[in-house]
């Protein structure tokens, strides 16, 4: 379902005793949905602005809403929320990054600035929420029209996902000769180090990163470092997110590792059951991987986390979330410093946004 949400905020005194107004429309705007008003006590225009985009926001979700269109006279929220302006005052903020949770949770979510005759019935809610205040006086609250939520979108998931944008590690001197590598701790090569240096421009651009989280390798927890420096952040080490151990082929190339094991390598290629020598099965290390993203489920729960790992536990986070077979592992390829983002729901449905970015490189 398409909804329009208009919203306003106000402030006498700027600041001053502050409220604001949100109306819920039907698509076609012929129709209220829900009203949302309150007075704030003494607050900042701006305050009030975003305090009544977040509340026209959580009304559209409480009425099924998963397209929303929203109005407001408010030119720096606007801009903001577009992603046009940067948001510098320190009460903005936390304004700003809860709108934009809100807004992830709905399939899509468009900005429009109209001018303050055209946000009639938000400015409306606000005032009288403001002159309410002003007299003492309590509002009823406002009724929303009894909508049947529709239906989850096409995963079926619901609820506030947990986040995991993962980061494929830099390059390494293994990598450029293309050997296994799995748990020798080869450090990133000057290109790696800049690949680990662009990925980190690039994710620290986010407002929503709430914590950092590396395999316990260096190549990892170098490309992980630089991240957390851009962000100001400490990174967590998750056992579990660790490389594959490919025993024995540690450092050979694919080719001498078939000529050296031909018949355990033919049978590797096509059954995850089957172990390199001395190393580990993929059904062992999917056992791990899937621990691994229970536990950042449960510990970060509705929030996003970068995950810094390897190739094989990444493709298993994405095959978790696409609920496939293991058939992905011999047919998806991931780059270097590539980021692929799974959303886990707490319903248990997932969803995958993006694989094997590069652009930023």
């Amino acid at each position: 379902m398409k909804v329009v949400v208009e919203a306003d905020g106000g402030s006498r005194g700027n600041p001053g005793p502050a409220g604001y107004g949100a109306v819920v429309l039907s698509a076609d705007r012929s129709e209220v949905l829900a009203e949302r008003r309150l007075a704030l006590g003494v607050a900042t225009n701006n305050v009030a602005e975003y305090r009544g985009l977040v509340a026209g926001l959580t009304a559209a979700g409480e009425v099924g809403a998963r397209e929303v269109e929203v109005r407001m006279d408010s030119k720096l929220v606007v801009e903001q929320m577009s992603g046009r302006w940067k948001v510098k005052h320190p009460d903005m903020i936390p304004l700003n990054r809860e709108a934009a949770d809100l807004v992830r949770g709905f399939d899509n979510v468009t900005f429009q600035w109209i001018p303050r005759a055209q946000n009639s019935h938000a400015d409306r809610l606000a005032n009288e929420a403001m002159d309410a205040a002003a007299d003492g006086r309590e509002l009823e609250p406002p009724k929303d029209r009894d909508v049947k939520p529709a239906a989850p979108g096409w995963t079926g998931a619901t609820g506030e996902p947990t986040r995991l944008v993962l980061l494929r590690h830099g390059q390494t001197p293994l990598s450029v000769e293309r050997r296994y590598s799995g748990r020798g701790n080869p450090p990133l090569t000057e290109i790696g180090e800049g690949q680990a240096a662009a990925a980190a421009a690039h994710l620290a651009q986010r407002d929503d990163i709430a914590a950092i989280v590396a395999s316990p390798l260096g190549r990892a927890q170098q490309t992980a470092g630089a991240l957390a420096r851009k962000v100001g952040l400490e990174v967590s080490t998750l056992d579990e997110l660790t490389e594959t151990d490919f025993g024995d082929w540690e450092g050979l190339t694919f080719k001498e590792a078939f000529e050296k094991y031909p018949d355990v390598h033919q049978k590797w290629r096509g059954d995850t059951s089957v172990a390199a020598p001395g190393g580990e099965s993929f059904d062992t290390v999917l056992e791990r991987v899937t621990v691994a993203r229970d536990k950042l489920v449960a510990s970060y729960a509705g929030s996003t986390v970068v995950v810094v790992s390897h190739v094989t536990p990444i493709k298993m986070l994405l095959q978790l979330a696409l609920d496939v077979g293991p058939s992905l592992l011999y047919r998806l390829h991931l780059d270097l410093a590539s980021l692929s983002i799974a959303e886990f729901y707490p319903d248990g449905g997932a969803s995958v946004r993006l694989v094997n970015d590069t652009s930023y490189l």
